[in-house]
């Protein structure tokens, strides 16, 4: 039988069952709608994490004191905790720097200082982040753009640049550079506000004070535990950000080296934000992934549907497949008659659920749903996923329907005419 006639007759069977057709192909709709709508918005979250992630500086390597946090998040302006520096832990120091030095690789280093500090203002007074940063290095070293004022310049003393919600949402009046606020009883003037992060949590400058590092030693005191020579975390900037995991691997041995310790008891911690884009990723995909399995479980049960209408339309048109085998139609006829009935019921679901998904990919951003304080929920819908839940509909609805066209194959001619 030639191809259009078996295509024919499998959608004549699809338009003489319309009621039970739809019922059918309303199960894969919403699978592959569900399927579609789920994938778009893992990808556009895994788009929006990497995007957010780059903007901390993907040429940028923070390195802690202590092993404990090996692998920690990258904080932009260094790590160290808020209310000073734990004794036992052996610091980073100039020594360390000098060290640095020595790793081919390495465009840039800086050393930091950080703790928190009683911020006053306006007859409001707050603790905030302090991180004090060489002077000269500000703008290499810290990613986010300003939004006003101007970054710290070489030299400079009791002067500040502040993170966006240390200036807009920290105090009842908002900041703006040029004003002059007092520090642990100090007064500085704010150089410049920053930009709304890009990073992940928040970002690392949003409520962060940026100043000198002479300036942060004096204000922070005791609080720091730190002796002149030693800093809470040191950065590092590669030359190169496609090699930044082989620096990261040649500063870990340098620095393991210079303290005398192995790797796997090192006293430091490196992090960077290419280290942690891969960690979200996987997360990110985990959770699609899951996400997809449920959706495609829906999927299942409408191919389930769709053996349940084969296997009536079997039995309804079983003396019509009497007459094609008596006039000279073949089992592999019939087969292929049925099965591309299935698949056909896959097809028009799989579109129909396309057209839905697309939708949801579509309206979620238009919601506007928040993420955090990052923006709201964005979508990729890719004509690759598009194409995939097409396929994987239509292999569905042909796969539920072999059991029920391999019967119809098989049935004998004279059988089949007696079936009341």
């Amino acid at each position: 039988m030639k191809l259009y006639k078996i295509l024919g007759f499998s959608l004549n069977l699809l338009l003489h069952s319309r009621l039970r057709s739809w019922l059918t192909i309303i199960g894969i709709v919403i699978g592959v709608a569900a399927v579609v709508g789920i994938i778009s918005v893992g990808q556009g979250l895994q788009q929006s994490v990497q995007s957010q992630i780059g903007g901390l500086g993907q040429d940028i390597i923070s390195i802690s004191s202590g092993g404990s946090r090996a692998g920690g998040g990258f904080r932009e302006g260094g790590g160290g905790s808020g209310g000073g520096t734990n004794t036992n832990i052996k610091q980073l120091s100039t020594k360390d720097i000098s060290t640095l030095k020595l790793v081919p690789g390495i465009s840039a280093m800086i050393g930091i200082v950080s703790g928190s500090a009683s911020v006053y203002y306006n007859g409001e007074t707050t603790s905030i982040s302090i991180r004090g940063i060489d002077e000269a290095h500000f703008s290499d070293f810290v990613t986010t753009p300003i939004e006003s004022g101007n970054y710290l310049n070489k030299g400079e003393s009791r002067a500040i640049v502040i993170g966006n919600n240390v200036a807009h949402k920290v105090f009842k009046r908002p900041l703006q550079a040029g004003f002059t606020i007092s520090i642990n009883n100090t007064p500085f003037k704010i150089r410049g506000i920053l930009a709304l992060s890009s990073g992940i949590g928040g970002g690392g400058s949003d409520t962060v004070i940026y100043m000198p590092i002479k300036d942060a030693r004096e204000i922070l005191g005791s609080r720091l535990n730190l002796n002149a020579n030693e800093f809470s975390s040191i950065q590092v900037k590669v030359s190169d950000p496609n090699f930044i995991q082989e620096a990261s691997d040649k500063i870990e041995i340098a620095l393991a080296n210079s303290h005398h310790v192995t790797l796997a008891k090192k006293d430091f911690s490196l992090s960077s934000s290419l280290a942690l884009q891969d960690r979200f990723s996987q997360i990110t995909n985990s959770i699609t992934i899951f996400l997809a399995v449920l959706a495609g479980i829906s999927l299942l049960v409408g191919g389930i549907g769709v053996a349940n209408t084969m296997f009536t339309s079997v039995i309804e048109k079983t003396k019509d497949i009497g007459v094609m085998k008596a006039i000279g139609a073949k089992n592999r006829d019939v087969l292929m008659i049925f099965l591309f009935n299935s698949g056909m019921l896959g097809m028009v679901g799989g579109i129909i659920g396309i057209m839905f998904g697309a939708l949801i990919a579509y309206f979620l951003p238009v919601l506007g749903i928040s993420i955090g304080n990052r923006g709201t929920l964005q979508t990729v819908l890719s004509f690759n996923l598009m194409a995939f839940s097409l396929g994987f509909s239509v292999i569905i609805g042909m796969v539920s329907g072999v059991i029920p066209a391999y019967r119809a194959s098989k049935l004998k001619p004279v059988d089949a005419l007696r079936h009341e």
